[in-house]
């Protein structure tokens, strides 16, 4: 009975393995000066399966201190492992080489597809929720930035409808779909 108990408690180390920074390091800042632009390459290449230009992306982490990368999702229910773990990861490698990270909640966007019966208030309540889970899984939220697609939008509707409209107006579906 005493084994069993013992091992419903995670050692540190399992939590820790989530971020490549040890707990003495998330008190700091996020911008890396001391880190060469090559280190925070390798970090940051990491994360993605293809890079086109990475002679670009070089150039960028060189030369910017803190670029900016996107992610997002559309809450649409429960989280997946890939989904939670991996984002968790990926997000907290792209914040220690000193990236900001921007991530889209595509609540409107879950509402198009009816996700959660097209109730935007319970779309929101699940993106809260995973944003929740990450917190839990480890994502270190400094350097993060979550975005909802529904207010961004309304900030500025006087642009982004019109847009909206002209790329309607202006293609047919199977030039869309081609």
């Amino acid at each position: 009975m005493a084994d069993a108990a013992a091992n419903t408690a995670p050692p540190s180390d399992e939590i820790n393995f989530l971020s490549i920074h040890s707990q003495n390091d998330a008190a700091s800042s996020s911008s890396t000066p001391q880190m060469s632009g090559e280190e925070r390459f390798r970090i940051v290449r990491s994360v993605g399966e293809e890079c086109i230009q990475e002679d670009e992306l070089l150039n960028l982490l060189t030369k910017k201190p803190e670029p900016i990368c996107y992610d997002g999702f559309e809450p649409s229910g429960r989280m997946h492992i890939a989904q939670g773990v991996m984002k968790t990861i990926n997000v907290n490698k792209l914040t220690s080489a000193g990236c900001k990270v921007k991530i889209w909640i595509a609540d409107w966007f879950a509402q198009l597809n009816n996700k959660m019966g097209g109730d935007l208030k319970k779309i929101q309540t699940v993106g809260r929720y995973l944003i929740e889970i990450w917190k839990a899984a480890g994502m270190d939220l400094n350097g993060v930035e979550f975005l909802w697609s529904s207010e961004e939008i309304n900030k500025r509707a006087h642009e982004y409808w019109p847009i909206v409209m002209d790329i309607a107006r202006r293609n047919k579906l199977p030039r869309v779909m081609r």
